[in-house]
């Protein structure tokens, strides 16, 4: 615990010495270089929406420069690189935010999105204010904008006629591959399943033998790592619906003018829109490629599921940093 302490505080004590004015401040006409660190590769859709929408929105005043595959700094170290002013732009996550902000947990929970639509609507409400202050005002950073990376569906090996998720509790005795860590694990008990840890690269062997009944991804892993040939369905639960925000230092951002930061901000909200679309149109092409290879591919009693694993979450520890009657303004805005 002094551990993470002292590590916020010296974060937060950085943050605020670098939005002090300081001696040779360039001027608000000058170029600024926004070096982008993320560990996600030149083909993700995040990075085509940032190369073919961001970097020429603000070629006039900034020159865009995104370093890929964690070549610039390593996963998990680039807010505190933004903090320590040794870079201007990232791609952050909910989990990351977390580390520094327990409360931010709850944009990393089960059926707290409902859609990417919501995922908007949450980010632009006046409840996501007091989030974004305390991430200026802590780390130096600024979120721009939400970015959509997919929706967690259910794969299973029964066909559909042997076994129809509809409701949690058709869930029961169903093992279910989660990732490893106790919050992912909590997640597969809420949706009613048996959670086991296993490591994705054993997940297709576990399918195929039965030492798993069902694994969960979002559709694009499904297809790549072809866990349609051992499996007979695709339950769409989006008991996930995934993000990461689009974050600038605060720093830099202060030194532009009014008009750079607001052609900034659209470039910011544009890009995540093209990628957010562009990312959607995958996931529906990819629902037609899994039922030409002859998948069950259907949608369950969303608000059964919904209602199941927020009552869960919320009667856990992992929500006592969670400012209370949040959930329930958020599920509004999706109503």
């Amino acid at each position: 615990m002094t551990t993470h302490l002292t590590r916020r505080t010296m974060l937060s004590l950085t943050a605020a010495a670098a939005t002090l004015p300081f001696a040779g401040r360039s001027q608000a006409t000058d170029k600024v270089t926004l070096r982008l660190s993320t560990p996600a590769s030149d083909t993700d859709q995040r990075a085509v929406a940032l190369v073919q929408k961001f970097g020429p929105a603000v070629s006039s005043f900034a020159t865009f420069e995104p370093h890929w595959n964690a070549t610039l700094f390593k996963q998990g170290s680039e807010l505190e690189a933004i903090a320590r002013g040794n870079l201007e732009m990232a791609i952050t996550s909910a989990q990351e935010l977390a580390v520094f902000m327990p409360e931010f947990s709850i944009f990393a929970a089960g059926y707290v999105h409902q859609s990417a639509a919501h995922q908007v609507k949450v980010f632009q409400d006046p409840l996501m204010d007091p989030f974004k202050k305390k991430v200026e005002d802590e780390l130096g950073v600024k979120l721009l904008s939400v970015m959509y990376l997919g929706r967690r569906q259910l794969n299973l090996r029964k066909p559909k006629s042997e076994l129809t998720v509809m409701k949690p509790e058709d869930l029961k005795g169903v093992t279910l591959r989660m990732p490893g860590t106790d919050a992912w694990q909590f997640l597969g008990r809420a949706l009613g399943a048996n959670p086991v840890p296993m490591a994705f690269t054993e997940i297709y062997t576990g399918l195929q033998t039965g030492a798993i009944d069902a694994q969960d991804n979002p559709l694009p892993t499904v297809v790549d790592a072809k866990f349609y040939e051992v499996t007979k369905q695709v339950c769409m639960t989006s008991h996930l619906v995934d993000l990461n925000y689009l974050a600038m230092s605060k720093k830099v951002f202060d030194k532009l003018g009014a008009e750079q930061q607001a052609a900034l901000q659209k470039a910011a909200d544009d890009t995540a829109d093209f990628g957010r679309q562009n990312q959607l149109k995958k996931e529906d092409e990819l629902v037609a490629f899994l039922k030409g290879k002859g998948l069950d591919v259907y949608e369950p009693d969303l608000a059964a599921f919904r209602s199941h694993v927020q009552k869960a979450f919320l009667s856990s520890d992992l929500a006592a940093a969670w400012p209370k009657g949040l959930v329930d303004k958020i599920n509004a805005l999706g109503a």
